[in-house]
């Protein structure tokens, strides 16, 4: 089956606008089903939670309805192990401060070169604890992280190893299961990015068993809100962060200081039922998770061809340089499209893109190591269309014909 992509495209009406819209990695359009659901949160029971009145309970009814629904999204065990906040890098600075106290002076926390800062800064941070930092680097031909580089810098001593799902640049899928085998086998935990995995397949942290991952719900469809999965049996070590009084056990209150925002958290469950939705539509009926499966295998075949026409283009010209898997069909890739090209400084050709009403972007998207170390920082970076599957062949070939323009 396909998707049917005229219903996908009316549920965005961000998307009726004459450009295309190919910035989505760094926030995807929202469904106006979440918007729906702000605006039902603030006319019907915009109060605090906590009271003993109705419209206090039904907000508390809603908020946690809210944590039920991306607690599907995650596959997670229990709504409980799911953590709100403003955005991925904030979780991630949540989750070290609450980790802190359980590292000790001359502990080994692997981070990787190629992640988002977000996934990197807050571990570095805990070097004044006197916590040593360990980068685990790609490998430079296939760009890729490899277990057997991993097995050489993993020692007795290292508590976490923190890797990204998929690299925002590379747009290469890691092997997160057999990683987080892997690092447990050897008595450590495992943090992952899930951000620029989750627009684009369906994320499951039962089958994966990692202990935390986080993923941005503004660059999945979602309002300007994040969550971070805690896998259960951590929390009640993890360091209260909100009022003295709240007890190890106030989970996962703790851990989100001042409340979770109310309204993005219930609306934010519009990104399930539009899921679901889709899955229904193929055919399944057995539960919401099956659905929202079904609905990301379909959301996988829209976006293979989407990235085989774009790079089967880039592969083409004799003057670009691709990173990440080249062949667009790879199940190990996902819609995210990083390249140069010779003799094109990224911030003009973007800059002449928008007179087609093109939007897309240059720079380091915030994984400044990664494009140090391959040499581009100095340069204005590099260029990247990023795409989900709301986009159309239509639009990939419209970005096709206006770099034959702009690069002729």
């Amino acid at each position: 089956m396909a998707l049917d992509m005229e219903f996908v495209r009316s549920q965005f009406p961000g998307l009726g606008t004459d450009w295309a819209l190919m910035d989505n990695a760094g926030g995807s359009q929202i469904l106006k089903g979440v918007v729906d659901k702000i605006t039902q949160y603030y006319y019907s029971n915009n109060v605090q939670t906590g009271g003993s009145y109705d419209l206090s309970q039904q907000a508390a009814i809603s908020m946690a309805n809210g944590r039920e629904n991306i607690a599907t999204l995650f596959n997670a065990t229990r709504p409980e192990e799911i953590v709100f906040g403003a955005s991925s890098t904030v979780l991630l600075q949540v989750l070290s401060r609450a980790m802190a106290a359980q590292f000790q002076p001359d502990d080994e926390i692997i981070v990787t070169i190629i992640d988002h800062e977000s996934n990197i800064g807050p571990w570095v941070s805990l070097q004044e604890k006197g916590v040593k930092i360990v980068f685990w680097p790609m490998n430079k031909e296939t760009q890729q992280l490899e277990l057997a580089t991993l097995d050489k810098i993993m020692t007795d001593k290292t508590r976490l190893v923190c890797c990204t799902h998929v690299s925002n640049v590379l747009g290469t899928i890691n092997p997160i299961k057999d990683i987080a085998e892997f690092v447990h086998q050897r008595g450590a935990r495992i943090c992952v990015d899930g951000v620029a995995y989750a627009p684009h397949r369906a994320v499951d942290v039962q089958a994966w068993n990692v202990d935390f991952y986080v993923l941005s719900l503004y660059k999945t469809y979602g309002p300007h809100h994040a969550a971070l999965f805690i896998k259960y049996e951590h929390m009640p070590d993890l360091s209260n962060l909100s009022h003295y009084f709240y007890d190890k056990d106030k989970i996962p209150a703790k851990l989100e200081p001042g409340n979770a925002n109310y309204e993005l958290s219930f609306g934010s469950g519009g990104i399930v039922d539009y899921l679901a939705e889709l899955g229904l539509r193929a055919g399944e009926t057995r539960s919401r998770r099956k659905q929202l499966e079904a609905a990301f295998e379909l959301i996988a075949v829209q976006e293979f061809a989407l990235t085989e026409r774009l790079l089967g283009y880039l592969r083409g010209r004799n003057d670009c340089t691709i990173f990440g898997i080249p062949d667009g069909k790879s199940q190990n890739r996902v819609a995210t499209i990083s390249f140069v090209v010779e003799g094109h400084d990224p911030e003009q050709v973007c800059q002449k893109l928008d007179e087609y009403k093109i939007a897309l972007r240059f720079g380091d998207f915030h994984a400044r190591r990664l494009v140090d170390s391959m040499g581009f920082s100095e340069a204005n970076g590099i260029l990247r269309v990023s795409m989900t599957h709301y986009n159309t062949l239509s639009e990939v070939d419209r970005v096709i014909a206006a770099l034959d323009q702009v690069l002729a």
